[in-house]
């Protein structure tokens, strides 16, 4: 690989949500995480071409808030989790800080540029970098 390689990417647009703080924010969305919306920049309105209300998709973010030096967290926060590095976590602080968030579609505007999301855990003006769906069976590679 080269070292000297340069990477860029572009979001293609922000999560809108009623969490406006990261210390606010449940971990999970399970952990009631509230409804939120993705904004869908315009030049990547096509892409929502075949998305449906009641896709099951994930949802790629660049969780700018986080703190890129972090190597190693307690779990969870808590001061009795052993010290683990963050590749073995879900938490936020990391080298890259890509986000990676499970939820289901429950309305769609492939014209506005909107998805609306049954619980997402990511804070209001998250950069999103992309969408995919989940898949139901194993595919055959």
């Amino acid at each position: 690989m080269d070292s000297d390689a340069r990477y860029t990417m572009e979001p293609i647009g922000r999560i809108e949500s009623t969490l406006k703080d990261r210390s606010g924010a449940p971990r999970q969305a399970h952990e009631n995480a509230p409804p939120a919306r993705v904004t869908i920049s315009p030049p990547y309105l096509e892409a929502l071409d075949g998305m449906r209300a009641g896709d099951e998709i994930c949802i790629l973010t660049w969780l700018h808030q986080s703190r890129r030096s972090v190597l190693k967290v307690r779990p969870r926060g808590e001061p009795a989790n052993p010290l683990t590095g963050v590749f073995g976590t879900r938490s936020p602080d990391r080298p890259n800080p890509i986000g990676l968030h499970r939820a289901r579609v429950l309305a769609i505007d492939p014209a506005i540029g909107f998805v609306d999301l049954d619980a997402l855990e990511a804070i209001d003006g998250t950069p999103v970098v992309d969408i995919k769906p989940v898949l139901d069976q194993e595919l055959d590679v």
